[in-house]
Order: C-alpha cells, then sequence, then structure tokens
C-alpha cells in the first residue's frame, strides 16, 4: 500500500493517539502488537514507512521489524520507545536496519517530521529499484533482440536452453530464478564472434575444427564481459563465465573452481547445452541422458537427477503443421522458420510468444515465409473418465487437428 505508515504498538491509546495527531498529514493504519503488525504486512502491504514501539510482549520491536524487513525490504523502518537504551538502540539498527530510533516522548512536529523523512527515503529507494528494473529488462531484450537478427541458429540454441534451464532450476527450488534464467537465455550472446559456418556445424552437432573450437571457448568471456559492465548484472554474467566448466573442475576457465563453488546456474546451464547439442545431432531424449551419465566427472549430479525427473514429468506435444496466421503462444517450432529465398529467420526450438508472433507476421506480409511450418502443440490431459491419455490443445492450434 503505497505512502501508507503503519505503526504497531502494545497500547491501544497510544494508537489512537496517532491516528489523531497525523490522519491530516498522512495515510496511517495501525496495528496492536507484533503479530498484528506483521499479518497487515502480508494482507495490506507493502507499506512505506513502518513505526514501532520497542518493548512489546510476545515479540518485541526489534524482532518484529527484522520480520518486517524479510517480508518487505524496501519499507522504510522505525523505531520508537520509552526505554533509551544505547544497546538496544545498536540491536535494533543492526538487526532490523532502522531508519531512525526515535525516544518517547516524541514531540509531534518532530516525529512528522521523521516520517516525512521516511517517505522521502521509500521513493528514493522504489524509485531507485524500478529504474534499474527497466534498465536491466531494457538490457536484455536489447542483446537479445540483436542476437536474434544477427544469429537466429544462435537466439535459437538460446531459447531452446532457457527451458530446459528453467525446469531444472524449478525441480531444484534454486533462489534467484529470474538470474539463472537470464544467463540461459543471454548465453549465446558471446557466439556473434563465431563465424556462421562454424555457428551452423555448432547448433547442428557437427565437429569443429581446431581453430573454430578455440573461438568457441571464448564465447562465454566475451558474453560475460558485456553483461559486467551493465549494473547488477554481475550474478549472470558469472554464470555465464563457467557455464563451459565441467563440475571436476577441468573445462574452461582454466582455474581452481569445482564443484559446488561453480554457480549452481552455471552448472545447470552446462548440463542443458550439452543435452541440447545432443539433441541437435538428432539423439533421442533418452540415449542422450545416458550419454551424459556416461560423462564421469563432468556434471553435478543433483542437476543430472532434476533433469531426469523434469523429463518424467515433460509436457507431452502433439506435431502440427501451420501457417504463420494460425501461429499462438505456447507452439514450439519443430523446424526451421525459413524465408522464400531460404534464409533462415527462426531455428526450431524456440517457444512461440506474441512478440515473436508479431514480428513473424509482419517479415511474412512484407517477404513471405516458406509454409506451412511444423510446430509442437501442448497435448492437454484428457478429463476423467475419458477413453484417451490426452486430447490436442484446440485452443492453441486454431482450427487444426
Amino acid at each position: 500500500m503505497t505512502e501508507t505508515i503503519l505503526c504497531v504498538d502494545d497500547d491501544p491509546n497510544i494508537l489512537d493517539a496517532y491516528q489523531r495527531q497525523l490522519r491530516k498529514q498522512f495515510r496511517i493504519e495501525t496495528a496492536l502488537g507484533g503479530e498484528r503488525g506483521l499479518a497487515a504486512v502480508a494482507e495490506r502491504g507493502p507499506f512505506a514507512v513502518v513505526v514501532s514501539d520497542l518493548r512489546m510482549p510476545d515479540m518485541d520491536g526489534i524482532r518484529f521489524l527484522g520480520k518486517v524487513r524479510d517480508l518487505a525490504p524496501d519499507t522504510v523502518r522505525m523505531m520508537l520507545t520509552g526505554n533509551a537504551d544505547v544497546q538496544a538502540a545498536i540491536e535494533a539498527v543492526n538487526v532490523g536496519h532502522i531508519f531512525r530510533f526515535l525516544t518517547k516522548p516524541c514531540p509531534p512536529e518532530f516525529f512528522a517530521g521523521a516520517l516525512t523523512a521516511g517517505l522521502a527515503q521509500y521513493r528514493l529507494v522504489t524509485a531507485e529499484k524500478e529504474l534499474l528494473e527497466q534498465t536491466l529488462s531494457g538490457s536484455i531484450k536489447v542483446l537479445s533482440d540483436v542476437l536474434a537478427l544477427v544469429n537466429p541458429e544462435a537466439f535459437g540454441r538460446s531459447a531452446r536452453v532457457t527451458r530446459y534451464v528453467g525446469e531444472i532450476a524449478v525441480q531444484m527450488n534454486v533462489p534467484d530464478l529470474w538470474c539463472v534464467k537470464t544467463a540461459a537465455m543471454l548465453s549465446q550472446v558471446g557466439c556473434i564472434i563465431l563465424p556462421e559456418p562454424a555457428l551452423t556445424k555448432l547448433y547442428r552437432g557437427q565437429t569443429l575444427t581446431a581453430e573454430e573450437s578455440q573461438l568457441f571457448n571464448q564465447h562465454p568471456f566475451v558474453a560475460s564481459d558485456l553483461l559486467g559492465s551493465i549494473p547488477r548484472m554481475e550474478p549472470v554474467a558469472k554464470i555465464i563465465k563457467y557455464q563451459e566448466k565441467r563440475f571436476d573442475g577441468s573445462g574452461v576457465p582454466r582455474d581452481a573452481c569445482q564443484g559446488e563453488a561453480i554457480p549452481i546456474g552455471a552448472r545447470i546451464l552446462k548440463v542443458a547445452l550439452d543435452f541440447d547439442a545432443l539433441e541437435a545431432a538428432d539423439t533421442p531424449k533418452d540415449v542422450a541422458f545416458e550419454r551424459l551419465k556416461q560423462r564421469a566427472g563432468w556434471y553435478d549430479p543433483a542437476v543430472l537427477q532434476a533433469l531426469k525427473i523434469a523429463f518424467a514429468r515433460e509436457i507431452k506435444h502433439e506435431t502440427l503443421s501451420v501457417k504463420v496466421s494460425e501461429f499462438a503462444p505456447g507452439m514450439i517450432l519443430a523446424q526451421d522458420v525459413e524465408n522464400q529465398s531460404g534464409l533462415l529467420l527462426l531455428a526450431k526450438g524456440q517457444e512461440v510468444t506474441q512478440p515473436l508472433m508479431m514480428r513473424l507476421q509482419n517479415f511474412s506480409n512484407a517477404f513471405g515465409v516458406q509454409e506451412p511450418i511444423a510446430v509442437l502443440v501442448p497435448l492437454i490431459p484428457a478429463q476423467e473418465g475419458s477413453n484417451r491419455d490426452a486430447a490436442p490443445a484446440k485452443a492453441l492450434a486454431g482450427s487444426q487437428t
């Protein structure tokens, strides 16, 4: 609840006084005690500012504001107490990251001034966060769009790998899922340094020459250097840097990092990339998985197990032939999309999204696209009592059956 202040105390008379004194200047809500305060934050928050008494039964203000910080990190927290205890103030600042520590009795004008400063701090924090989020999302979109234009095959591989990475990360309950999936999405950006023939060979499971392999080994560092200059993208850059690092420490970069010291996102990305490479060579999924298992020391066993479970739960698809005008979100390209001259526009394996549909529709109208196009459509489980194991997702397929 933006710009609203929550006051928490165990004395209802004090809470009533807050309402009388401050309601003309601020939007005020109150809660009697820490438990009700946490409920208010969870149900009606986040609040711009939370002011808490220090000495409360069951849950003191230090513990309460510490929990508020966990629930709403951007909320500005203040402590108000009649116990002017230095040690309590130090603990409150360290545990609850308190913005202000005020003592009772606190003159109304001084209290109002502190709340005004708290609101200003909240606006500053949220504005900076919004700017960073816009900067990040904008930077990611630009890099992704550039990759799609410069090399559709590289973009196609990153799209396929991102799906694998997301499924594995969810299975492993990996925190910062956005960070891991972003790293997968941008993992192939550094491949712009490779000649197109080498990329074509790579993404089709063909053997690279020694010179091409040496150049390919540099692509994680190129992408990592590009992303490292973007604010808050350092964790993503590190995952990409270690995407070709094996669990036993071999591979690139050639340093002492190994095992669980390698970022979990990089360990997941390594499995997804190698699995996709095997699939690109027309290796069946079960055979590809067995080959990964046979590569001793290459992969985190926990990631391989998560991959196995993810496959067991994988949604089944049926193959349909559709026109560009019949595309629907959720479809997956089962073949490359080319223009009338045979130029690759989109590599197979990409999931159809609304922006992709619009981009391809515009291109089709202007220059033409080879149609029909084979796509994979998710199968929706049949209703209980049906004789079929699954029913086609007709909503996605349009009039196709």
